[in-house]
Order: C-alpha cells, then structure tokens, then sequence
C-alpha cells in the first residue's frame, strides 16, 4: 500500500512539474519541434551522430532553433554567419558555460580554462594562457619538440616504404604524435615510441583513455537532476574515481618537477610562476590547465589530421596540388576558414599550436611520400561517436618513400 502511495506522489509530482515547465510562455524564441515530451523534452531525438541530428532539424526549422533538454533550454545555431555573429558581436552575452558533471571533477570544479563561469577568474586563466603558454615566443621554444616528433614519424613510416609502396595504419599514429608532442611540452616525457618509461607510459594512456571516454558521454543527469540525485548508472562514482586516479598522475608530474626543475616545460614554468604568486599559482590551478592541454590539445589534432589525410586520398587530384603548393608556392591562410577554433572571447586559446602542428604534420606527409588507398575503393568517411567525431573506421592507406626521405634518413643516421 506504501508503495502504491509513493508512486502515486512521484507521478503527481513529475506531472506538476512537466504542467509547469511545459507551460512557460517563452517568447522570442527560435522554432522547436513539437512535440516536446513531458520532463524529458527533445532528449529522445538525440542519437548519435548528434550533429547529423541538428543538421536534419536545420533543414526544417531553420539555420537557428531552439530544444528542450530536461530542464535546460538549448538553442542550435548552423548557419557559419550566424555563428560568426554570436561570437563577435555578441560573445559576451554568450560567454558564460553551463555547470555540468565532468565539470566539477575533471574540470577542477569548473575552475579550468575550457569550462570555468565567464568572470575574473576566466580572464585570469586566458591572460595565463595567452601570455605564458599558447604566446607565439612560448611556442617557438617548443619547435625543436614538434619537429623532432615528425621527423620520429616520417622516419618510422620509412622503414618499410623506401623501395615500394606500404600499407600504414594512421589513426594510432596521429594519436601518439598529438600526446607525445603535448607531453613533452608539458613535462619533458615521451610515453609513446622507444624512449618511453613503459610502467609509467601504460598507466598514463590508461587514463587518458578513460579521460576521452568520459569526455565525449553526453550525461543525461546534466539535464535530469533527479537521475543525478540517484547517481544513474554510477556515473558519479566511477567519474570521481577516475578523477582520483588522474589527479594523482598529474600530481605526480608536478611535485616530479618540483623537486628536479628543467625550465623548458609548461609545468617548470608554472611553477616559476608560482614562486612568485603562490596565492594564484595554486597546484590546482596547474594541475587544471595541464589537463586541459591533454584532453583539448591531443584528441582533437590527431582526429582532424586523419579526416585531413583521408579527405585528400579521396581526392588525389587535390593531394597533388596541395603538394605543388608546399614545393613552390606560399600559401595564404583565410581566416574565416579557421571557425572550427571559433571566435570572440572564448575562442581556442591553443589554436596557435594546433595550426602549427597540423601545417607541418600534413606538410611533411605529403612532401615525403606519395599516397594512394589500399583499394580502387574510396575511403570510408563514416562518423564514429565521440565529441570530436572520430572516424568509425581508422584510416588505413598505402604509402611510399620520396627521394627527399632519403636525405633525411641521412641526416638522422649522421646526428645519431
């Protein structure tokens, strides 16, 4: 009898509460579909790929509608001119980031650069991020680092494709490319390749790729707090596990450097910083911005060069001038073509580094090998789930050695 009471209470509540929320008169609001489910609102159109979904919903609603998500309203914006007027003449209204889950763990307590409230706080971290970290001089230091792990990646696909052509898997190279280039800024470590501490290397791709797991789950207590009361699925638990687990790595690596400065890394430099200003330069606050390096600066580089190089194997007439272009021609970049690093006051503040890596990674790529697919077969171009839509299948392709491998396997024999 109890338990017949106590559903009965729940449904009157959760019907209030629907009556309630539904029947809001919000006005001046973009189109929404209809219709709207009671308590969970659009939540059941969402299937990935999410993007897919909004595009379909943009081609009935319009370049801007709006979506119900539980008790968050969300407004879709795809039209590129659209989004440029959002983040330029209105970025500060839109400045701000809501508080979700992985936020108060991963996120430091919403504290990191990526997903702290717009305030002084944030200016802060941008100011620090800008100055002292993403500057043009702070990325020049590091250019020994970027080049020498290209030139580990064009060497190691030589090896078997200096006489013919060699079929290469490219997803995990471009992976370990992106995390040994961010690491070794951030702490002088190598964790893929042969210099790695294999103990200390298995434990940290372990995390990270927990990390980018939690990362790209959309969780529905974010929209539902009553599934967040009740810790739906444990989803709290294991991320305040996980959060245990990473905190500790990263502290590790800070108090390392504590004790046995290098001065070219990001975490020496912080810790400089830190002498000076210990009320600000908290670990936390270190600890925080070197996490956002390695979830904002590795996934994203790695899953953009492969679509890259599997977009140009699918058109080789546009690989061949993209070739031409490097060897005897200068390119001009147009900005508005670099809106995916968006715009205003929170647009990417690593951007600098991205565009770099990516230039000279392609670049290299396509100056020393010839590239062709494994079949007459176009690439898959399949979207796979995550938030940075991976590939669904990782790339594969044929390639083979140019001439000018061959003196840089000299040279790279010479300095040995």
């Amino acid at each position: 009898m109890e338990t017949i009471w106590l559903y009965t209470a729940l449904s009157l509540v959760i019907i209030t509460f629907s009556i309630k929320f539904f029947s809001k008169n919000h006005r001046n609001l973009p189109p929404s579909p209809t219709p709207a489910l009671p308590v969970i609102g659009h939540l059941h159109l969402l299937k990935p790929p999410v993007h897919r979904i909004f595009y379909n919903l943009s081609q009935k609603y319009g370049p801007i509608f709006s979506l119900q998500f539980g008790t968050r309203l969300v407004v879709v914006v795809s039209s590129p001119s659209l989004v440029e007027e959002c983040f330029t003449k209105n970025d500060i209204v839109l400045a701000n980031r809501p508080h979700l889950l992985i936020g108060k763990y991963l996120g430091y307590n919403n504290t990191n650069l990526v997903i702290s409230p717009y305030g002084d706080h944030w200016r802060n971290l941008r100011r620090l991020g800008s100055v002292e970290i993403f500057s043009a001089g702070r990325l020049n230091k590091f250019l020994s680092v970027r080049k020498d792990e290209i030139k580990r990646l064009v060497l190691k696909l030589a090896e078997n494709s200096r006489h013919d052509f060699a079929k290469v898997e490219m997803k995990s190279k471009f992976a370990e490319l992106s995390f040994n280039i961010i690491m070794r800024m951030v702490a002088g470590k190598r964790y893929f390749g042969e210099d790695e501490d294999y103990d200390e290397a298995k434990r940290f791709r372990g995390l990270v790729k927990e990390v980018v797991e939690f990362g790209g789950v959309s969780y529905p207590g974010d929209f539902l707090p009553v599934l967040r009361w009740i810790d739906y699925r444990n989803f709290e638990k294991k991320l305040a596990k996980l959060f245990g687990k990473m905190d500790a790595f990263l502290e590790g690596l800070v108090d390392e450097h504590r004790r046995n400065k290098n001065d070219n890394t990001v975490i020496d430099h912080l810790l400089s910083l830190q002498e000076s200003q210990p009320e600000y330069y908290t670990d936390q606050i270190i600890k925080g911005i070197i996490m956002v390096m390695l979830t904002a600066g590795t996934d994203t580089s790695s899953v953009t060069l492969e679509w890259t190089l599997s977009l140009l194997l699918n058109h080789p007439e546009v690989l061949e001038k993209a070739r031409a272009e490097i060897e005897y021609s200068s390119v001009e970049v147009e900005p508005s073509k670099l809106m995916p690093f968006g715009m205003g006051r929170r647009s990417c503040p690593g951007s600098g580094l991205a565009q770099r890596v990516m230039g000279l990674t392609l670049g290299s790529l396509i100056q020393s090998f010839d590239w062709k697919r494994i079949s007459e077969e176009e690439i898959d171009l399949a979207e796979g789930k995550g938030a940075t839509m991976p590939k669904a299948k990782p790339l594969e392709a044929m390639c083979k050695a140019r001439n000018i491998m061959d003196m840089v396997v000299y040279e790279s024999a010479s300095n040995v």
